[in-house]
């Protein structure tokens, strides 16, 4: 096991500079001159080489990877060109709303997904789970943005329920975390997308319980249950769904790497200040500094977030080891 966590760590190094590589030169080979959102033509040239060497701009392609590369050993991924603040502190603002939003979603559509995929299974062949499964896979297919904004147009245009837009309304909310995010307001505008997320997540459990149930239910230990007398609602989910968990369980770490990086449309549609529409906003601006590291920090919680699974394959399942 030690080996095989060692080998696994240094690949998951060894992606991570490769990806942070290809970031870097995919970024500064893109069309459009970071320099006009960085600096502003009326200023003096003096100036403007000042602010251009600050931000190492005006050194070759070569010297700045080099500066980037001994950067990120450090983990110091620079100022944002556009807030003229640390690129990690930006994340951090961000990246608190967009795990709220997705840890919700998460737990919604993976209570749900594993209760009703369960069911499915249990009564395979009824119209119950045709369906079950065609909910699922329309919600999954039909793109998110425009899921919301009919979610936007019936819920919040037409009967007025819920707020439409943002994470709080004008001149609510503070500074602190308890003022930003412990109050009515923030819940409100919290529903409406975690409804949605929640609709586009759940086909991941529901169709993995319910493929993993079905192959459960042709155990002996089942029949040998039923045989026992047992009340049918008690093999299902005492039985055999505790049973069926193991890859909803594994499937659920790797969800919670990709969440990091938020659902970029559906953040844009509901104007939620989340880590996805603020990669959006980067890209456009060529702000270099905090691009990259919303991509890195993503990337290496992605494949940190496989590892975990991989591990957590290997302690729930005992017929598992790695050598």
């Amino acid at each position: 096991m030690l080996n095989f966590l060692l080998r696994r760590i240094g690949v998951m190094f060894l992606m991570i500079f490769l990806v942070s590589t290809m970031i870097f030169f995919m970024f500064r080979l893109m069309p459009g001159d970071p320099t006009a959102f960085v600096v502003d033509p009326s200023i003096p040239t003096e100036a403007r080489e000042q602010l251009l060497d600050r931000y190492g701009l005006n050194e070759s392609l070569f010297v700045q990877y080099q500066i980037f590369i001994k950067d990120l050993v450090r983990l110091d991924f620079g100022d944002s060109y556009f807030y003229n603040r640390p690129a990690i502190e930006i994340i951090q603002e961000k990246l608190a709303a967009t795990l709220i939003l997705m840890i919700a979603a998460m737990i919604i559509a993976y209570t749900i997904g594993v209760l009703i995929g369960a069911l499915m299974a249990w009564r395979r062949g009824t119209k119950f789970e045709s369906f079950a499964i065609t909910f699922a896979l329309f919600f999954r297919s039909a793109p998110t943005f425009w899921i919301g904004l009919i979610a936007i147009l019936v819920v919040s245009v037409q009967f007025g329920l819920l707020p439409a837009q943002g994470m709080r309304s004008a001149g609510t909310g503070g500074g602190t975390f308890s003022e930003m995010f412990l109050n009515l307001d923030f819940l409100r505008h919290l529903i409406l997308p975690t409804i949605v997320a929640s609709l586009y997540f759940i086909a991941t459990p529901l169709l993995i319980m319910r493929n993993s149930m079905l192959e459960v239910m042709s155990e002996d230990y089942i029949e040998m249950a039923r045989a026992k007398g047992i009340k049918e609602w008690k093999i299902l989910y005492y039985h055999a769904a505790r049973n069926a968990l193991l890859p909803v369980v594994t499937a659920g770490a790797l969800f919670i790497g990709s969440a990091i990086g938020g659902q970029v449309l559906l953040e844009v549609v509901f104007s939620w200040p989340g880590l996805g529409r603020e990669i959006v906003t980067a890209v456009t601006r060529h702000d270099y500094p905090l691009a990259q590291a919303c991509f890195i920090i993503i990337s290496a919680v992605v494949m940190f977030m496989n590892l975990v699974a991989d591990l957590m394959y290997a302690f729930l399942d005992p017929r598992i080891s790695y050598n």
